[in-house]
């Protein structure tokens, strides 16, 4: 059986002479032939009076085998046509690819981020009451922990005294203003009096009725009096300012109730509640710690306001502006599309090469042969998290930013792309349909109607009225999708505006 195998394969390999033999040999060998060849192939020894012809049968039926036929031409042509459509198909893909990237630069170097709000007491003292756990959602004014009080209470008690102490020096001060005035009164009558006496012992002195030294004595009190009165008016003066009166205020209450109110604020302070709606977060603490003023306790993941932090390459930059809508995928949850608003682009990044020593700057010897363009981060504000996909700080995501820009195919490539195929290329730049729940929605630019003068941003074009408008319109299209081959027409009568 082997023989026979192997003589098949190298038939196509014989000479020419041999294939000439071949063709001249009988196709179909005689019986005799036939029973022959298995008594050769069975028997060791011949048989007694057995001719030689009968041993060379096997090779005469070895030579009559059909010749196999050579491999089919139509595969190798298969085979090739299957190459370059692959290399084909490969170029194509990395056209459409390059396309694809450069309309919607995307990077998977992002990370969804969250404002931190350290929690920490505006008072020291001991940690009563611990409200919270570990990744506990809480509200804004939740009650979060409690430090001891009675210290601050006692404070407070005692400056709700010395306001009452206060309110009685005011009594007590005015009642003293009261007095300086009577003695202002008092001196200037005295004063009155000691000059009409001067007066009429001066005329006596002639007559020598009043001696010198009484018309020296009356003079004397006359400036005694005035001494008086100036000595009056000032405690007068003295009691008003003790009393701290300055128009409608009196700075002494003042100062005692503003010291009450301190009081009371460190009272209130005991009490540490939520500045924010988020989650707890670094919970290591528990009752009887001593809680420091300005000391960090523990901290809140504030989820009002979520943004990612992708990372683009400097490449990729020049298309990527504040407002630009932004299709995000999270890796936490494969398949489900989160939306985004580009809020802005870094300016700086940190340079380690940079430095110096002293006053000379620092360069490095050795540069790289492969330069790596940088990474600037871009500050996208995400929608507000839903219960279904809740957000967590650091998560990975993937960034797809939507440019809005409508690449042409180059005039080079033109005459090799199909109309229908440049048509649809072209169409790759229209940004995707945003959804109801994305926060771009209300940075949709909206669709000029014919005849209309539309100003306002920010507007769904579905539900813009007619502007400007000095005749009536008939009922126009109005595109409302941004998507830029199945745009849904909408029929909306326009009417003019007065």
């Amino acid at each position: 059986m082997h023989a026979w195998t192997v003589v098949g394969v190298l038939s196509p390999m014989t000479t020419p002479q041999e294939h000439s033999h071949q063709d001249n040999a009988p196709q179909n060998p005689t019986p005799a032939a036939n029973n022959a060849a298995p008594t050769a192939a069975g028997s060791t020894t011949p048989a007694a009076g057995a001719t030689k012809p009968a041993t060379t049968a096997p090779k005469l039926q070895r030579k009559s085998m059909p010749v196999a036929p050579p491999p089919p031409g139509h595969k190798k042509v298969l085979g090739r046509i299957f190459g370059i459509s692959m290399v084909v198909a490969a170029l194509l893909l990395s056209f459409l690819t390059w396309w694809e990237l450069d309309i919607r630069p995307r990077t998977d170097d992002a990370y969804l981020r969250a404002n931190i709000v350290g929690i920490a007491a505006n008072v020291s003292g001991y940690i009563t009451e611990l409200n919270v756990v570990d990744n506990q959602k809480v509200n804004v004014g939740d009650l979060l922990f409690r430090v001891d009080v009675r210290p601050y209470q006692a404070e407070l008690d005692l400056a709700i005294a010395s306001l009452g102490l206060v309110d009685l020096e005011i009594i007590a001060l005015k009642d003293a203003i009261v007095q300086r005035d009577a003695d202002i009164v008092s001196a200037e009558a005295k004063a009155l009096y000691d000059v009409q006496f001067l007066a009429r012992m001066e005329p006596l002195l002639p007559r020598q009725f009043v001696t010198p030294d009484q018309i020296d004595a009356a003079k004397r009190n006359v400036r005694a009096s005035d001494a008086m009165v100036q000595q009056a008016k000032a405690a007068a003066s003295q009691a008003r300012a003790n009393l701290g009166q300055l128009g409608d205020i009196n700075v002494r209450r003042q100062k005692a109730q503003a010291n009450v109110v301190e009081k009371q604020l460190n009272v209130g302070y005991c009490e540490v509640r939520s500045s924010v709606a988020g989650y707890v977060t670094n919970f290591n603490t528990s009752v009887g710690q001593f809680a420091q003023i300005g000391v960090q306790v523990f901290a809140l993941v504030d989820t009002s306001n979520w943004y990612l932090l992708a990372n683009y390459q400097e490449t990729d930059l020049r298309g990527i502006e504040p407002g630009m809508a932004v299709e995000v995928y999270l890796m936490a949850y494969p398949g489900v599309r989160f939306h985004g608003v580009v809020q802005g682009v870094g300016w700086a990044l940190y340079d380690p090469n940079q430095g110096s020593n002293g006053v000379l700057p620092t360069v490095s010897p050795t540069l790289d042969w492969v330069r790596l363009a940088q990474r600037f981060p871009v500050r996208i504000v995400m929608d507000a998290s839903q219960d279904a996909h809740p957000y967590r700080m650091g998560a990975t995501a993937t960034a797809i930013v939507e440019t809005r820009q409508r690449r042409q195919v180059p005039d080079i490539l033109k005459p090799l792309v199909p109309d229908a195929l440049e048509s649809w290329l072209e169409t790759l730049a229209v940004p995707a349909p945003i959804s109801p729940d994305s926060p771009g929605r209300g940075n949709v630019e909206p669709q000029n109607v014919p005849g209309q003068n539309i100003s306002a941003p920010n507007v769904p074009a579905k539900n813009i009225p007619a502007q400007n408008i000095s005749a009536p319109i008939a009922p126009a299209q109005v595109n409302t999708s941004v998507d830029g081959g199945a745009s849904k027409q909408s029929t909306a009568p326009v009417t003019p505006n007065p």
